[in-house]
C-alpha cells in the first residue's frame, strides 16, 4: 500500500494522492498541526512529564462532534505545517529528548507509510519510546499490519457497534461495521495488556448523549469479548458541535448506572472518567502554539522550529 493508489483507509478512495487529495483531505506530504509533552492522556501514557504527541492534520472521518476538528478536516480546515519524512524522525527524536513517556501518533492512519519510514530513520539514530497508536478506530486491518511491528500500545476508539449512532455521530454507519474486524486482529496481535511493561491495547468508549442504550451494548460485548485482552477508557466528556448547549450531558444517575454496570460485568482493567471534571477546557486551538491548557502540554522546541521557520 502506498498513495499512489491509496486504499490506507477503509474509505478505499484509491486516488493517487501525489495528485488528489483522498477523502482524508490531505496529500502525500505529511502535515502535521502540533507537537509536545501532553499530561491529559491515559496515566500509564502519560507518565511523569507527559505523552510525546503528534497531532497529524486530516482524518478519514468527519466526525461533527470532533474535538479537533480545525484538524480533522469536519470544519474544512486544514491546519499545519508539511513536513519530511526526515524531519517527522527528528521530531520523534526531540520529544524523546524532551522526556517524553511515549510517542503518541494521533491519527496517522493515512500517513502509514511515511510514519514507518520516519520510525526507522529514528531507530538508527537511538528513538526507543514506546510508540502509541492513537486512533479513531476507523482503520484497514491490511494498512495496520503494515505498521503493527512498530506498535506498542493501541489507544484505540469504538465509538459505537451501532449503525445508526455511527451514522448520526461519526458521519458514516459502517464505522460500525468496520471497528470489529479491527479490535479482533489486534486482540489477535496483542493478546495481553501490561501497561506495566507498556504493551497491549486501551480501548476507549465516549458515551454519546441519548445513546446510554449504544454504550450499554458496547459494554456487554467488551466483557464476552475484550475485556481479558484490553483496558477500557470510558470517557464522558462529550462536547457538543461547535459548542451547541443544546445537548444534555450525562446526568448523575446514568453516570452511577455505568459504573455499576462495569462492575457486574467485571470490568476492571481501565479508566472511567468523572463527568464532574467539565471545567476542563476539551476543545484545543491549533491556531496557537499551545493548543491547550499550559497546565496539559508543553510544545516541542524543533516542532516550534519547524512551524515558524
Amino acid at each position: 500500500m502506498d498513495y499512489s493508489s491509496c486504499t490506507l483507509c477503509p474509505n478505499l478512495c484509491s486516488v493517487d494522492r501525489r495528485k488528489t487529495l483522498g477523502i482524508c483531505r490531505q496529500s502525500d506530504k505529511v502535515r502535521i498541526a502540533w507537537s509536545g509533552l501532553h499530561r491529559g492522556e491515559e496515566p500509564p501514557i502519560t507518565g511523569e512529564k507527559g505523552s510525546g504527541m503528534i497531532f497529524f492534520t486530516g482524518c478519514p472521518l468527519h466526525c461533527q462532534f470532533c474535538q479537533n476538528r480545525q484538524i480533522s478536516g469536519s470544519d474544512g480546515m486544514n491546519l499545519g505545517i508539511e513536513i519530511t519524512d526526515e524531519e517527522l524522525a527528528g521530531l520523534m527524536l526531540s520529544l524523546q529528548k524532551d522526556g517524553a513517556a511515549t510517542l503518541n501518533l494521533v491519527t496517522g492512519t493515512h500517513f502509514i507509510p511515511s510514519i514507518i519510514n520516519a520510525l526507522k530513520i529514528a531507530e538508527s539514530s537511538g528513538f526507543s519510546l514506546p510508540v502509541v497508536w492513537n486512533s479513531s478506530g476507523y482503520e484497514s486491518v491490511e494498512a495496520l499490519a503494515m505498521i503493527d511491528d512498530y506498535i506498542d500500545i493501541y489507544l484505540l476508539d469504538c465509538k459505537t457497534l451501532s449503525r445508526s449512532t455511527a451514522s448520526k455521530w461519526c458521519g458514516k454507519a459502517r464505522y460500525a461495521d468496520v471497528i470489529i474486524p479491527v479490535m479482533n486482529a489486534i486482540k489477535a496481535w496483542h493478546p495481553v495488556t501490561d501497561m506495566d511493561r507498556m504493551k497491549g491495547t486501551i480501548l476507549r468508549h465516549l458515551v454519546f448523549p441519548g445513546e446510554l442504550q449504544s454504550t450499554y451494548d458496547f459494554l456487554r460485548l467488551f466483557a464476552e469479548r475484550y475485556k481479558d485482552s484490553f483496558y477500557l477508557s470510558l470517557m464522558t466528556q462529550f462536547v457538543p458541535p461547535k459548542g451547541d448547549p443544546g445537548f444534555p450531558k450525562i446526568t448523575d444517575e446514568e453516570y452511577d448506572s455505568l459504573v455499576d454496570l462495569m462492575e457486574i460485568y467485571g470490568i476492571d482493567d481501565g479508566f472511567i472518567q468523572d463527568p464532574s471534571d467539565d471545567d476542563i477546557l476539551w476543545i484545543p486551538d491549533f491556531t496557537r502554539d499551545v493548543p491547550f491548557p499550559a497546565s496539559f502540554a508543553d510544545p516541542d522546541p524543533y516542532f516550534l522550529s519547524l512551524k515558524h521557520r
